[in-house]
């Protein structure tokens, strides 16, 4: 069963890593069956869970939306208003006298406006914005190589823990083997009791080990697991292998390769880039601001009764009605003709209908104002020297970058060279190591024949047994530490080597 398949479901966020170069053969582990997980699976699940990983893409999700808010910062800005209000009737007072009386009013309105601001700032903006996500962008591939590391750092801590785990068992099992040897000497005569007691000490010791390095490797697997972000499932085997091979590469290639590949220089070049392009916006603001405004308005209003003004207008004609009247019989009576056509003054249902009709506006019969705009350009004369501080401060914080970045060149030196005097050091010593453990070998395969033909005693046995046990660990440890310096070799150049 692949590991990869059974935990696919809890991983929330789809990410791919680096192809693994090396392979590392695995020590024997104590489950026979179980789901198995490759290095390759492991970085690949780690990308997809690892809270802090994690935490690095959720900054780089708010640099990207801070860069299409700079390009929105460039568009006009939208807004619209709808209204309703109400308004109490009441009396008219005029020159303390009482002419009339207003109706109660509902009204409705609208406003849509643009408006477009344009300084040395915002067009910059773009360029401030997309620095910071280049820089983030940069900043994630260095959390994902830090993150890379660790989990080859933990695998290979757990693949070591596993195999000091399964010497233990091969010394345990030659040391229950020499218990019944001894018995069996003892019964013969031809050993002592003496011999089976330290045989049975010897057991008892081997099978503590055991249980020792049985816990360390649970632990290494629990660390491991913890660094990719899920749980650790029951029975899993690691089996990604890694061969011993005399490193080939030289200094001047891996500090070449690096210059190009470093994450974490590459971060700290994104970080400088970004801080020159926030000095020119910071000294942008000496620029004027353009600015541009329109809009488009509408406005309603009527009254809650329109009986009282329509019984105002049945009132004012039945007056100019007789007005005219009363001015022909003037004239009359003067001898005069008279002017007629008083009929015309006369309000009808009809008249009535159009007041009503012109009184039904709320809330959507707008009546639309006047179309305008306006363009004015302003610039700040004294601001209390705030701009000053803006650049002074922008042009600190690049100073600050351009620092940083020479920190990372000179560490990425040190990282690479370190690691590289380690590895081809740590080589070395493996094949040191391989002939010690060798020869130890053959001394308590002899020492233990030589016993069994009673040619020795069993204190020159205990000797080569544990000889044997400490070169083996020696050479396991070494082993393994040679791949870790690989690994951080690695990490300082920014790629895989193998």
């Amino acid at each position: 069963m692949r590991l990869s398949a059974f935990l696919l479901v809890a991983a929330s966020t789809a990410a791919i890593a680096p192809a693994l170069g090396a392979q590392v053969q695995p020590p024997a582990q104590t489950q026979a069956s179980g789901p198995i997980l490759t290095l390759e699976e492991a970085v690949q699940l780690a990308v997809r869970n690892n809270p802090t990983y994690l935490t690095a893409l959720s900054a780089r999700s708010r640099a990207g939306t801070q860069l299409r808010a700079a390009y929105g910062a460039l568009l006009p800005q939208v807004n619209s208003s709808f209204g309703t209000s109400f308004s109490k009737g009441g009396p008219i007072v005029f020159e303390g006298q009482r002419i009339g009386e207003n109706p109660d009013q509902i009204s409705s309105s609208y406003n849509i406006s643009a408006n477009l601001s344009v300084s040395g700032r915002s067009l910059l903006g773009t360029r401030v914005a997309k620095a910071q996500l280049d820089a983030s962008e940069a900043d994630v591939r260095s959390q994902e190589a830090v993150l890379r590391s660790r989990i080859v750092t933990e695998y290979l801590n757990a693949l070591q823990a596993q195999a000091r785990a399964a010497l233990q068992d091969t010394l345990l099992a030659s040391a229950q083997t020499q218990l019944e040897l001894n018995r069996a000497r003892e019964q013969v005569g031809a050993g002592t009791t003496l011999d089976v007691r330290n045989a049975e000490v010897t057991v008892g010791q081997r099978r503590v080990g055991l249980l020792q390095q049985r816990n360390q490797a649970e632990i290494a697997l629990l660390t491991l697991f913890q660094q990719i972000g899920v749980p650790k499932p029951e029975g899993v085997r690691l089996v990604t292998t890694f061969p011993i091979a005399e490193p080939t590469l030289q200094l001047n290639e891996l500090f070449a390769m690096a210059r190009q590949s470093n994450p974490a220089l590459l971060s700290a070049r994104a970080r400088e880039s970004a801080a020159n392009t926030n000095v020119s916006s910071a000294r942008s603001s000496w620029i004027p601001t353009l600015g541009i405004s329109t809009g488009w308005r509408g406005f309603t209003q009527q009254a809650t009764d329109v009986e009282p003004q329509i019984a105002s207008a049945q009132a004012q004609t039945a007056n100019q009605r007789r007005s005219c009247l009363t001015s022909d019989s003037i004239r009359t009576g003067a001898g005069l003709a008279p002017l007629g056509n008083c009929d015309r003054f006369v309000f009808t249902d009809a008249d009535a209908a159009v007041l009503r009709a012109e009184n039904d506006q709320y809330p959507f019969n707008f009546q639309k104002q006047p179309f305008g705009y306006s363009i004015g350009l302003s610039l700040p004369i004294f601001d209390g020297f705030r701009r000053e501080q803006q650049i002074q401060d922008a042009s600190a914080s690049r100073n600050d970058a351009r620092y940083e970045l020479r920190r990372q060149e000179l560490q990425m030196t040190t990282d690479i060279t370190t690691a590289y005097r380690n590895l081809i050091t740590q080589y070395e010593q493996v094949k040191v190591q391989e002939q010690t453990k060798a020869a130890s070998q053959q001394a308590f395969e002899l020492a233990q024949e030589r016993y069994r033909v009673g040619a020795s005693n069993f204190l020159e046995v205990a000797t080569a047994r544990s000889n044997f046990e400490q070169t083996s660990t020696d050479l396991i440890n070494a082993i393994y530490d040679f791949h870790k310096f690989f690994a951080a070799l690695e990490q300082a150049v920014g790629r895989p080597l193998r």
